[in-house]
């Protein structure tokens, strides 16, 4: 307690300050999914699980997951164990995991997902927004706690092909033969993902992050038309009933479009995967928000001098401005705890 003031000091949430536009040396530093099956620990809890949807819908069992790398690394952030495609479920399109496989969606015609109703999700999701409060009740004061959704064009390709896809060609054609229907579509996820995220930052969420893992499927316009403005309208509308919510942006994939992207949505950092171009982004993006990454995944299997050297590349090239360490997609079932450490070690230890 701060006496003179009579109010209890406010925690030093590194990440979260960042965000707001401050320059830290060293930077804070996470890493996408870092809960999941490279740890030991989660191996255990998703054995006894059931289906990996009943483990995003137990908050008993999402919680202590999402708290695992935190014990184990001391991550800056924590971020909500779920995925993306809880959104398409809690709309009512079934989704399922198979095992080895990747999800699986109910196939359902264009008009239909153009008619899902996006003010069920709130209610049908409850058991996510649990979960947030219970991690952010456990989770040290200083760490930044981060929710998350798919964005909608990324959902869209999962609802219209019925599980993941290597091109995006299904909801690439239904874009361009049935743009009346998609638009809907893409109207319908845009307002279920703004209620998704206003739950989350209202639960205890300090910031939250919009995955948009296909962005670099689409051609200029339709970037323009499936990526930037639908993520401009959920920035507007979130920040409308969550005044000052920070978001991060990762339109995967991105490369040139990057610094339009920061520019016209608003968003207060942008992830970078690992083939941009840090040159590039330390001259065209970083001007205009904090970046985010973008050490390859890969690093963390291989590990040695490549993953020191790559850390270096990035906290060289970066670190004059405002940075997130993190990678440039998410952490692979095979990467290594030992090179995990020894990554955060390297970016920690820098003077």
């Amino acid at each position: 307690m701060d006496t003179r003031q009579g109010s209890v000091k406010e925690p030093d949430r590194k990440l979260l300050r960042v965000l707001s536009g401050e320059r830290l040396w060293p930077p804070p530093i996470w890493m996408m999914r870092q809960a999941g099956r490279y740890l030991p620990e989660y191996r255990q809890v998703r054995a006894k699980a059931g289906s990996f949807l009943e483990l995003c819908y137990n908050p008993e069992l999402a919680t202590e997951v999402t708290l695992q790398p935190i014990r184990r690394f001391g991550f800056d952030a924590a971020i909500l164990f779920s995925d993306i495609l809880v959104v398409p479920d809690g709309l009512g399109q079934k989704v399922s995991f198979v095992e080895g496989e990747g999800p699986r969606l109910e196939l359902t015609p264009l008009d239909r997902l153009a008619a899902l109703d996006p003010t069920t999700l709130v209610g049908r999701l409850a058991p996510v927004y649990e979960t947030v409060t219970a991690i952010r009740a456990a989770l040290p004061a200083e760490t930044t706690l981060l929710g998350f959704a798919g964005a909608p064009w990324t959902l869209a390709t999962y609802m219209i092909a019925g599980g993941g896809t290597s091109d995006q060609l299904p909801a690439r054609q239904a874009a361009q033969r049935r743009r009346d229907e998609f638009e809907r579509l893409i109207d319908v996820l845009v307002e279920a993902t703004i209620h998704h995220l206003v739950a989350q930052l209202e639960a205890g969420a300090d910031a939250v992050q919009l995955f948009d893992t296909w962005a670099g499927s689409l051609d200029d316009a339709d970037f323009t038309d499936f990526v930037v403005a639908p993520t401009r309208r959920i920035v507007m509308a979130v920040r409308a009933r969550v005044p000052g919510a920070r978001i991060i942006g990762f339109p995967k994939g991105a490369g040139g479009h990057l610094a339009r992207f920061v520019r016209e949505t608003g968003v207060d950092a942008v992830g970078v995967d690992w083939q941009a171009s840090l040159d590039h982004v330390a001259a065209e993006v970083q001007p205009l928000a904090a970046v985010q990454g973008n050490l390859d995944p890969l690093r963390l299997v291989t590990g040695g001098d490549g993953l020191d050297a790559a850390i270096d590349r990035i906290l060289d090239r970066l670190g004059q401005g405002r940075l997130i360490f993190n990678l440039g997609h998410g952490i692979t079932p095979d990467g290594d705890v030992a090179n995990v450490s020894r990554m955060i070690e390297r970016v920690r230890s820098r003077q």
